[in-house]
């Protein structure tokens, strides 16, 4: 249940169109619902700001479609990550409106369809093409919680002319994520070219010597632009999370 929702049902009880009984039925499975193999949590979004998000890998797809269908029930937006074409297809089952976004490996039922901060931008960058399926996950949860995007791939610092040709569209951004993977030199570069807050993603693409995103990850952290800060592995969804709680009021 949503802030919304919530405040809904507040009134109902208030105008008296509502029991307290049945506001009380209604509030039964907050803060959470437990599903057995899963305790969903309802109440995340009025603590939080935004719901539950549903990490598909790992899961059975009957997992996956059991707290899909519980979240659906309440009305929540709806986000699976890391989730596979079987997995989308099998929550298609119980929510015909699903949409599968192939390079971000995600699943979106219910999104925001109100940009919550119409004229803030989040700026995902990528060094490579080969980094935009972790960007995308960036991309994909920022909309899905109602913020605007703007993607800007393939800048990477061995062709630095094709960052400095995308200053203004930076610039304009109200808060940075920068994926890499590599070296990892991207972040640091951003970050001495904006006055905004650079979200840095270290990936798992490169040779043998990047250590699987370890390399970039270190030089991210080691990163002596100012404003930086780093998240984990691969790990757009948490990029974009930061992102919207960093503009989302």
């Amino acid at each position: 249940m949503d802030h919304d929702n919530l405040r809904k049902l507040l009134k109902q009880v208030q105008k008296g169109t509502s029991s307290i009984d049945d506001a009380l039925e209604e509030l039964k499975t907050l803060p959470f619902e437990d599903l057995g193999y899963a305790k969903v949590d309802h109440h995340r979004e009025i603590r939080n700001g935004f719901p539950e998000v549903i990490y598909c890998e790992g899961k059975t797809i009957d997992q996956v479609k059991g707290i899909t269908l519980a979240m659906i029930q309440r009305g929540s937006s709806i986000l699976g990550t890391r989730a596979s074409k079987d997995v989308y297809e099998g929550v298609l089952e119980i929510a015909p409106d699903a949409v599968y976004h192939a390079s971000a490996k995600c699943i979106v039922v219910n999104p925001k369809t109100q940009q919550l901060h119409p004229e803030r931008t989040i700026a995902v960058v990528t060094a490579g093409t080969s980094d935009i399926s972790v960007a995308e996950e960036a991309a994909v949860t920022a909309e899905t919680f109602g913020q605007k995007v703007d993607r800007i791939y393939d800048v990477g610092v061995a062709g630095l002319h094709r960052l400095l040709a995308q200053l203004d569209r930076l610039r304009k951004a109200h808060v940075v994520i920068v994926v890499a993977g590599m070296e990892g030199a991207l972040a640091s570069v951003v970050g001495g070219l904006v006055d905004r807050p650079v979200i840095a993603v270290p990936t798992s693409i490169g040779y043998g010597a990047s250590f699987n995103g370890l390399a970039a990850l270190l030089t991210m952290l080691n990163s002596c632009a100012s404003g930086v800060s780093v998240v984990n592995i691969d790990n757009g969804f948490g990029a974009a999370y930061t992102a919207c709680l960093m503009i989302k009021d």
